[in-house]
């Protein structure tokens, strides 16, 4: 077999880690991460796919506890104005919800984008410049499979205002913030997706995302 060539169990893994990958709010362990393990996260997320080769992503550790307090301050105000848009058996359903670990993980993520460099010299923007930000979801996309095959958790934190978050961490203004996530051990990971557990929303059958040749053309 050639060198490039994935064997079968190898092949097998990846699938397992694109599977399994979940979304943990609620099974953290506060376990730390060695050192060599969040750098072998890290170097997963600078190989991800990036157009060009722009390369535009630039990640912030925090370990700090006093650091992720004020992002926890700030994600509690925020979702409670969130919580607002639904009522009745929704605003129930979106109460007993875990949004978030900020605090209970030992580390979390932060993902930025600089759309305005010019490293790749504009290679495939001219016409899609959002394949910039594209690019960093990618890298976030590489550090949660990676994190799965080293059985750790990763929980996406989207109920945050950009522009405050990036205040708290001295982001600068010309950066984009794509993502924050909330990282670390678990006690488990669960069969399906928290959000399909709890009835809060159903899986897609793979039939209904797929069409052939032109929009809206099943597979006969």
């Amino acid at each position: 077999m050639n060198d490039w060539m994935f064997s079968e169990a190898e092949r097998a893994a990846v699938y397992r880690a694109i599977h399994t990958r979940r979304d943990i709010r609620s099974t953290f362990l506060p376990q730390p991460i060695p050192d060599a393990i969040l750098w072998r996260l890290l170097g997963a997320a600078a190989a991800a796919p990036s157009v060009g080769f722009m390369q535009p992503t630039e990640i912030i550790v925090i370990r700090d506890t006093e650091v992720r307090r004020q992002i926890h301050a700030h994600f509690e105000s925020v979702n409670r104005a969130a919580a607002e848009v639904y009522t009745d058996a929704d605003r129930r359903a979106y109460d007993a919800l875990k949004l978030a670990a900020i605090i209970e993980t030992p580390l979390n993520l932060c993902f930025t984008c600089d759309t305005t460099t010019r490293r790749g010299r504009g290679l495939g923007r001219q016409t899609m410049p959002e394949t910039a930000v594209f690019s960093t979801v990618c890298a976030v996309q590489n550090v949660w499979l990676a994190a799965r095959a080293e059985n750790i958790g990763v929980g996406w934190v989207s109920i945050l205002e950009p522009e405050t978050v990036k205040t708290r961490l001295d982001i600068p203004a010309h950066l984009t913030l794509v993502a924050y996530l909330c990282v670390g051990y678990v006690s488990d990971f669960p069969a399906q997706p928290e959000l399909e557990t709890k009835g809060w929303e159903h899986a897609r059958d793979l039939t209904e995302m797929v069409y052939f040749d032109r929009y809206g053309v099943r597979h006969p």
